[in-house]
C-alpha cells in the first residue's frame, strides 16, 4: 500500500474529537446514488451518478491511484454483481450487503477485508438503526449504505482539501477515517440517550401515569440495542489493533488504538446508563408499591373505624322485645355518643401511631 510512514501529518487527534462531529444535512440528497473518488497525492477527481449507474467501473489503474466508491440505496442484486465484478468480490459478501440484518463483523477474504458496522440515530424520538458495509482491498475502498446519512461528508472534504496530508497516505488510512467517524457518531446518540434517561429520572416521582413504566422499558430496550451493537464492534477493533489483518500497517494501527479506546468508553457509558435505567425501574416499582400501601392503609383505617359502628348498629337492629335501651327516652342519643367516642378514640390511636 502507498502509505507514507515518514509523514507525521496523520495527527488525527486534531479532528477525532467526538463533540466536533455532526451529521450533515441530507434533506436534498438522492436516495439512490453512486459516488466515485479517485485520488493520489497530487490529484482528486470525483464522479457522481444518481439517475443511472455506469455500465462498468474499473479498479485503480496503477499503484499510485487510490479509489473510494460510495454506494447509497443500491439494493438490486444484479446491479451489485455488475458493480463488484471487476473487484472480484465474493457472492457471500454481496448476499450480506443485501440482507441488511448483519451483525457487526470483519472477514478476511485474502485480497480484501469485508466489514459490517451499525449506526444509530434518533428520528422522531425513536432509535433507528442502519448498517454500513466496508470493503477494503488493494488500492480501493467500497462502502455501502441504504440511505444518505451525511456521516462521511467530513471525511470526503478532508480528502478533497488534503487536510492532514490524507491523500499522501494509503487506503488503510482512509478506512481508518471512516471507522473513526462511525464510532464517534455513537457519542452523539449515547449523549441523547443519556439526556433522555436523566430527564425521565427527574420526573420519576412527579408523574403517576403508567406511561412512565413504558418509557423506562423503552429506554432499557434501547440500551440493550446499543450494547449489542457496540460489543462486536469493540471486538472488531481489538482484532485490528492486535494486527490480525495485514491490510492495516503499523502506523495506522497506532491510530486505531484511539478508536478502540472510544469504543470501550462508549460501552462503559452504555452499561452505566443501562444500570441507571434498571435502577429507575426498581425505584418506580417501589414507589408505586409504596403508594399502593398508603392507599391500602387509608382504606384499612376507614374499615376499622366503621367496624365497631357496624357491630353496634347490628346489635340494636335486632328485633328483641327485652332490650330496655330501646324504650329509654335518651337511648338513641346515648348510642350516638358511644359511636362518636369510639371513632374519636380510634382516630386518636391511629394518629399517635402515625398510621394516618
Amino acid at each position: 500500500m502507498n502509505t507514507n510512514d515518514n509523514n507525521g501529518d496523520l495527527s488525527l487527534n486534531n479532528i477525532s474529537q467526538p463533540e466536533e462531529f455532526v451529521r450533515s444535512s441530507t434533506a436534498n440528497s438522492p436516495k439512490r446514488s453512486l459516488n466515485i473518488v479517485r485520488y493520489n497525492a497530487d490529484s482528486f477527481h470525483r464522479q457522481e451518478y444518481t439517475n443511472k449507474l455506469p455500465d462498468a467501473i474499473s479498479p485503480p489503474s496503477d499503484s499510485t491511484e487510490l479509489m473510494w466508491l460510495r454506494a447509497i440505496g443500491i439494493n438490486n442484486a444484479d446491479s451489485l454483481h455488475n458493480l463488484l465484478k471487476p473487484f472480484g468480490i465474493h457472492d457471500l459478501v454481496i448476499e450480506d450487503i443485501l440482507s441488511r440484518r448483519q451483525r457487526a463483523k470483519i472477514e478476511d477474504y485474502g485480497d480484501y477485508l469485508f466489514m459490517v458496522f451499525q449506526t444509530f440515530e434518533y428520528q422522531n424520538k425513536k432509535l433507528q438503526s442502519d448498517q454500513i458495509y466496508i470493503i477494503m482491498g488493494q488500492g480501493f475502498l467500497l462502502t455501502f449504505q441504504q440511505r444518505p446519512m451525511g456521516l462521511f461528508s467530513t471525511v470526503r472534504d478532508n480528502l478533497q482539501q488534503n487536510r492532514l496530508q490524507s491523500r499522501n497516505q494509503g487506503i488503510d488510512c482512509l478506512c481508518y477515517f471512516l471507522i473513526d467517524r462511525l464510532i464517534d457518531d455513537y457519542f452523539s446518540v449515547i449523549n441523547q440517550f443519556s439526556n433522555r434517561t436523566e430527564h425521565l429520572d427527574k420526573t420519576l416521582f412527579k408523574s403517576d401515569s403508567d406511561d412512565v413504566l413504558l418509557a423506562i422499558h423503552k429506554l432499557k430496550r434501547e440500551a440493550m440495542r446499543l450494547r449489542r451493537s457496540l460489543l462486536p464492534q469493540r471486538e472488531m477493533l481489538n482484532q485490528l489493533v492486535r494486527g490480525d489483518f495485514a491490510a492495516f500497517n503499523t502506523n495506522t494501527r497506532v491510530y486505531l488504538r484511539d478508536v478502540h479506546d472510544h469504543s470501550i468508553q462508549l460501552l462503559e457509558t452504555v452499561d452505566t446508563a443501562r444500570d441507571s435505567v434498571v435502577s429507575m425501574m426498581d425505584v418506580h416499582l417501589s414507589y408505586q408499591s409504596n403508594r399502593l400501601n398508603k392507599q391500602m392503609r387509608v382504606l384499612t383505617v376507614i374499615t376499622i373505624l366503621f367496624m365497631p359502628l357496624t357491630v353496634i348498629t347490628g346489635i340494636y337492629g335486632m328485633n328483641f322485645d327485652n332490650m330496655p335501651e330501646l324504650h329509654w327516652h335518651y337511648g338513641y342519643f346515648l348510642i350516638l355518643a358511644v359511636m362518636a367516642s369510639v371513632v374519636v378514640s380510634l382516630l386518636t390511636y391511629f394518629s399517635r401511631n402515625k398510621w394516618l
